[in-house]
Formats: C-alpha cells, sequence, structure tokens
C-alpha cells in the first residue's frame, strides 16, 4: 500500500481515472485515496487528453476505461504512446471485455496493465502501486541522466560491470545521459539491467515475484538473495558501443539463463499480473531490435540514430 505518513499532496502519486460511469468513477477515487494516492477523475476521453496534453508530468499512471462514448480508451491510449513526453506513463486499462482480442489489442496499443470488471480492492492496489513505482523510477532515472554532464555524450565505447539493482538503475542513467535518444533508452535499460540482476544473478523466478509482490516482500528478498555468500562475487557486464548509425549494448549476467521467448510480447494470459512485462515494452519503446542469445543470460539490443 502507498505510503502517506509524512507526505503532503504535492507528494502522493497522481492517477487519473477516466470512466463515464459515476459510480465507478467514485468507487476508484474512494480507494486509491484511502490507499496513499492523489486521484483526478474525468468522465470522458476529451477532457482526458486535454489534461494529459496541458501537463504531460503530472501524473503517475493512467486509469482509463475501455468503453467509453467519443474518445474510448483505446484511441487515449495510442494517442500518449505516440506523444514524446507521455509515452512512458503507465496505462491500467480496465474493461469488462476479457476475450483474448480485446486484451491483445489494449496490449498492442500499449497498456502496461489490466484490471477486469469487477475487480477486488487488493488487485486494484497492486496494480497500481506496480505502475506507479515503476514510472517515478522512470522519472528518477530521466533526471539523473538529464543533470550528468554532456561531455558523456561523447564516449564511443564503454565496459561496465554492477551487482545491486541501485548500481543498475545508475548505470541506465548513466548511459541514457550519453544518448541523444536517452529519455527513450532508459526505459529499455533499467528494465534489462534490473533483470539481469533479480532473475539472472539472483534467481528470483517469475512465479516468486508476483508472491514476493502480492505479499509485499520483493524488495527484502533481494536483499537477502544479495547477501548470500554464493551471490557475493556474481556481477553483470555491459558492452556499450555507439557509431554514426546506431548504439550497441550487450548485458551478460552470471545466472542460469530463462526461457526468454515468450516474454518477447506480453501475452494476454500476463496481462493481468504486477510484472512480466518488462522485455516486451523495453521492445516496443526503447530498442530497434532486442535479442537473447543462447540460454538467456545475455541480451543484445540495439537503438538506430537518428542523422544529424
Amino acid at each position: 500500500m502507498a505510503a502517506t505518513v509524512g507526505m503532503n499532496r504535492q507528494d502522493l502519486a497522481s492517477v487519473l481515472i477516466v470512466d463515464d460511469e459515476p459510480f465507478n468513477l467514485e468507487l476508484l477515487s474512494s480507494q486509491l485515496e484511502d490507499a496513499g494516492f492523489h486521484p483526478v477523475c474525468v468522465d470522458r476521453g476529451e477532457q482526458a487528453w486535454e489534461l494529459l496534453q496541458e501537463a504531460p508530468e503530472r501524473f503517475d499512471a493512467v486509469l482509463l476505461d475501455r468503453m467509453m462514448p467519443g474518445l474510448d480508451g483505446i484511441e487515449i491510449l495510442e494517442r500518449i504512446k505516440q506523444d514524446s513526453k507521455l509515452r512512458g506513463l503507465p496505462v491500467v486499462m480496465q474493461t469488462a471485455k476479457a476475450d483474448k482480442e480485446s486484451v491483445l489489442e489494449g496490449l498492442r496499443s500499449g497498456a502496461h496493465y489490466y484490471l477486469t470488471k469487477p475487480f477486488d480492492h487488493s488487485t486494484l492496489l497492486a496494480i497500481v502501486n506496480s505502475a506507479v513505482s515503476d514510472h517515478r523510477n522512470y522519472r528518477e532515472l530521466r533526471e539523473q541522466a538529464t543533470s550528468t554532464v554532456r561531455t558523456l555524450g561523447l564516449m564511443d565505447h564503454g565496459r561496465f560491470r554492477y551487482q545491486t539493482l541501485q548500481e543498475a538503475r545508475d548505470l541506465a542513467s548513466l548511459l541514457g545521459s550519453a544518448s541523444p535518444q536517452g529519455n527513450r533508452l532508459i526505459i529499455g535499460l533499467s528494465e534489462l539491467l534490473i533483470n539481469a540482476v533479480e532473475h539472472g544473478n539472483l534467481g528470483i523466478q517469475y512465479a516468486e515475484k508476483s508472491i514476493l509482490q502480492r505479499e509485499g516482500r520483493w524488495q527484502e528478498e533481494v536483499d537477502r538473495r544479495q547477501a548470500l555468500p554464493e551471490n557475493a562475487d556474481k556481477f553483470v557486464t555491459v558492452e556499450y558501443r555507439r557509431s554514426e548509425s546506431e548504439l550497441y549494448i550487450r548485458i551478460c549476467d552470471q545466472g542460469d539463463g530463462f526461457d526468454w521467448a515468450p516474454y518477447q510480447e506480453i501475452s494476454p494470459e500476463r496481462a493481468f499480473d504486477t510484472h512480466g512485462r518488462g522485455i516486451a515494452m523495453a521492445r516496443m519503446l526503447s530498442f530497434d531490435n532486442l535479442e537473447y542469445i543462447g540460454k538467456g543470460n545475455e541480451v543484445e539490443a540495439v537503438v538506430k540514430l537518428s542523422p544529424p
């Protein structure tokens, strides 16, 4: 649950709720406000789009109804993902249509998370918390990258190694600042670098993470495994190369690998989980090519650079 102690209003995570049913707006707003969020409610897609355009940095997540008169949820979602200032904003699609084709339509349009009506209180909070946390981490990395010395843009080759999640975030920020497409790159880089630690070197499996997040013990378990003697000397290596036409990044962890193929796309079966979309979102938002190698503990990412 979101922490509220010692926070004033501007510190609360702001969630835009878009739904044409007054009862749904009241219910969602009340539940999120009680959990420590700052909900902003609108009942029309057009009004939601105006708010997003007026203040792209205002919201930490959007809770979006799929079916509305006028500008519907899919149209708003597509506009968000086509806007460079809004592309990283997580969208939680709420819908009564849970058939495979409807879910796929939302996923392909860029929905980060799904909620099926009627949904229970704990599922709502778990998914909104996850969306907000992802976005705040991205914002923090982006701000770090913006403030980093621009001389890093002169770097054409580098080799790095790291061990912890914080070091992964710091490195994502650093490499993002060295790229002319930093905001785009940071989202995908942070996902890949964090995955290499938690799923690679520390061996936290998909089902385990679902349980840990649901119980609020994910960070505690990461810290515990990081301190184990068998993990003390494990690290991740990153090779970075930049040419006139592209950026090339190769990430290699010391884990046992994983079956990476199912995670190249967001499947309808995992659409309602609180995690598991990082690789697919990285491919969609950050990289022109993303390829896992062998058993899955190495990944190569490419970003094509626009001509000056």
